[in-house]
């Protein structure tokens, strides 16, 4: 029986079917502006994609129907095969259509690495897990690429833009999936400490190339569904990295055996497992004693990605917030209508598109590295200071735009608890973040041309603005402490150099009125952590209008 006891309304519609790329003003302009324009017309069509209802749908889907493990087939064989809901292939198959795992090695057009950036930070904005096989292919094959013998046989199966979901050998299928094991129990993020061993399969035969026989275990090992994984085991020689395929040449399955599946807060979609190795094959990549470097190589690339996914889940929370408080009325009138609520949106905003600046601009520095020095040092010390500060500003971020939701926002029907548990991850993966802020300190000594070219730069930009110079000068402040001291302030010199570069890139490239106010608000001690903390003077009736109106078009794109 049913009773009419009211009437639903002051409810904010699903934000669907629309077009992420469309609406999104900064992402286009920094397309255009960092060399990969020619891409327009296939983002235009993606980003309406991604916005439609069945692809959001998917997303949802993947993440509600975890991944399962079997071990054991019925009779009793070891299998060890996880199976997925058919959401997670679709979602693989678009991103694989796409060139997100290969574009800059696909293209070899000016503005591949931005490109591919754009693409993958509308993906973001929708459904995170499966972009963890997807990045770690990515960033294999510029390892790979050394290895002329292996490569050729990989080449088109890694290029291939075809998803191919099938658990059998690598030699066998149109396309292939690649993914990483360095974590060990004792170690966490000192790989250096791991204890797998690695023997020459032929004791005649050994070093670069040749097959090994690894024993050990792994305690992070994504996604034990990819067709081989790049390894770090002790060998003769030294630490080295290793090539493990699911399945050995003579076609019976590797001895890599899945424990269990992590039980993760988010990225549910994507499994993440614990191996044993019991004398897995192997082939060796890089030279022998030469695992870390090799395997730092992919590292840099899978930073870059954590930066464009963290900017992806900033701005599509933003969106959501901004779509909810439109539409959503309290005390007599539309949420975005009134003031707190709008400094809160206005300040959002300003970091959202801070982010996406920053990552595009990354993007071009690994398209250019090779051939300047400036964008050398922008790769390498930015990189990883961007990594630590864009990942743990999107865990306040997300937090901030499920609190515009109120209590619709906490519960898992609505899309913000999703984005909210995807944030954390980023700052973990990959090296968290103190390791980030000790790399930036490590890469501007073992750089000191090119961050002498990276602060020239800036300089260059900040002598226009007195907000500028102001984060300059505490940066350089930091540079001038003692060097017993220098890796006590890493996490303060990472942010100053973060938000400095973000300041010029804001300056460069933003209308006036998001510069001043974004340069001004991260230069005020009394801004502090919070947003909605925007100064009077920094946020009148115009400036919102301009911010919120830039950040999503009221009539929103499709």
């Amino acid at each position: 029986m049913q009773w009419s006891t009211h009437e639903v309304d002051n409810q904010a519609p699903a934000l669907q079917d629309v077009n992420f790329y469309a609406g999104d003003v900064a992402l286009r302009e920094g397309l255009a502006r960092e060399g990969g324009g020619w891409h327009d017309a296939d983002l235009m069509r993606l980003g309406a994609e991604l916005g439609s209802e069945a692809v959001l749908n998917l997303a949802e889907l993947a993440n509600r129907h975890s991944p399962e493990l079997s071990t054991h087939d019925r009779v009793g064989n070891r299998i060890d095969v996880v199976e997925f809901h058919p959401a997670w292939h679709a979602l693989l198959a678009l991103l694989r259509r796409e060139g997100a795992h290969a574009l800059p090695w696909m293209s070899s057009r000016t503005g591949a690495q931005v490109a591919r950036a754009a693409g993958y930070f509308l993906h973001a904005q929708v459904e995170s897990g499966a972009l963890c096989p997807t990045t770690m292919t990515f960033a294999s094959i510029p390892v790979l690429r050394n290895e002329p013998a292996l490569y050729s046989a990989l080449e088109p199966k890694l290029l291939s833009r075809e998803h191919d979901p099938r658990d059998v050998p690598w030699q066998q299928k149109t396309s292939v999936l690649i993914g990483m094991g360095m974590t060990e129990k004792q170690g966490g993020s000192d790989v250096r400490s791991n204890a797998t061993t690695a023997r020459p399969l032929d004791p005649r035969i050994d070093g670069r190339g040749a097959p090994y026989l690894l024993t050990g275990h792994k305690w992070f090992f994504s996604a034990p569904m990819c067709d081989a994984h790049m390894v770090l085991a002790r060998a003769e020689g030294g630490l080295s990295c290793f090539f493990v395929p699911r399945w050995r040449p003579d076609g019976r399955k590797n001895a890599v055996l899945v424990q269990r599946l992590k039980d993760k807060l988010g990225n549910r979609s994507n499994s993440s497992s614990e191996v044993e190795f019991q004398d897995a094959y192997g082939i060796m990549v890089g030279e022998p004693g030469r695992g870390i470097p090799t395997i730092i190589e992919m590292a840099n690339y899978t930073r870059l990605d954590c930066v464009i996914g963290s900017a992806g889940l900033m701005r599509h929370a933003l969106v959501q917030a901004l779509h909810h408080a439109r539409h959503r009325s309290a005390f007599g009138k539309p949420l975005d209508h009134q003031p707190l609520m709008r400094n809160v949106l206005a300040d959002l905003a300003l970091e959202s598109e801070a982010a996406t600046l920053l990552m595009l601009r990354l993007a071009r520095a690994f398209d250019a590295a090779d051939a300047d020095p400036l964008e050398r040092a922008v790769r390498r010390i930015v990189t990883p200071a961007a990594k630590f500060w864009i990942c743990k500003r999107t865990l306040e971020f997300t937090g901030e735009c499920m609190e515009v939701w109120g209590g619709n926002g906490y519960v898992e029907t609505g899309p913000m608890a999703r984005l909210y548990r995807e944030a954390p991850v980023n700052s973990i993966w990959e090296g968290s973040g103190n390791v980030m802020c000790l790399d930036v300190l490590r890469a501007i000594e073992r750089e000191r041309e090119g961050f002498g070219l990276l602060l020239a730069d800036l300089q260059r930009s900040a002598s226009a603005h007195a907000g500028l110079r102001q984060m300059l000068a505490a940066l350089q402040a930091d540079l001038g402490a003692a060097p017993d001291q220098r890796e006590l302030l890493g996490r303060r010199f990472a942010q100053q150099l973060v938000l400095a570069v973000q300041g010029t890139l804001m300056l460069h490239h933003a209308p006036s009125t998001l510069a001043n106010a974004f340069i001004a608000s991260r230069c005020d001690a009394q801004s502090g952590r919070v947003y909605g903390t925007l100064s009077a003077d920094v946020l009148g009736t115009a400036a919102q209008e301009e911010i919120l109106e830039r950040a999503w078009p009221g009539n929103a794109p499709r």
